[in-house]
């Protein structure tokens, strides 16, 4: 029985980059799926379903220990992207230093607005999620669910720090704690 499906590896590090539409990765990039955070593209791959070869961004998220495999055609809509520019990183930071937004929604209602910010995977919609639980925290015992959900925003946004500084994700806490601290 012939084998219709199979991998094969493409793409090795510092080889020519594959384009999807109008974003390029090459492996070794670091980039951003809005459902996991920061992970890096470890190889870029055909895979052979019948007739038709699928090309795929292999993307590791050492964090979680998974890898992601997206398809070239659907880098797009999935909201796959390059890390931020530093200016864009600088803008959602400074976020960390505005006012809480404070709402009188049911926290219902606030938490799915939270976790759609955060799956968003843009760094100021993430900055306005840690910023808002961080004052709900300061002032009391935040609930489970409100430190669950700070704790994921925190983590996206020191990934992402810490990726763009070329630092540790130590370091990139320690930063962001300070800011928040001293807002």
């Amino acid at each position: 029985m012939k084998d219709n499906v199979g991998i094969s590896h493409a793409e090795g590090h510092g080889r020519p980059a594959r384009r999807s539409g109008n974003v390029q990765f090459i492996v070794g990039d670091h980039v951003v799926y809005p459902g996991h955070g920061v992970g890096t593209v470890t190889s870029i791959e055909t895979l052979r379903v019948g007739e038709h070869d699928l090309s795929l961004f292999a993307i590791s998220f050492a964090q979680d220990r998974m890898t992601l495999r997206v398809p070239m055609q659907k880098v797009e809509s999935s909201g796959l992207r390059r890390l931020s520019t530093r200016r864009v990183m600088e803008g959602a930071l400074a976020k960390l230093k505005e006012p809480a937004v404070r709402s009188s929604a049911l926290w219902n209602r606030r938490s799915m607005e939270c976790a759609a910010k955060i799956n968003s995977g843009d760094p100021c919609l993430i900055a306005e999620v840690v910023r808002d639980l961080h004052s709900v925290s300061a002032g009391r015992e935040p609930s489970h669910s409100q430190r669950v959900l700070y704790e994921q925003a925190l983590g996206r946004l020191v990934q992402e720090v810490a990726a763009i500084e070329n630092s540790q994700i130590e370091e990139a806490t320690a930063k962001l704690e300070l800011m928040l601290n001293a807002a």
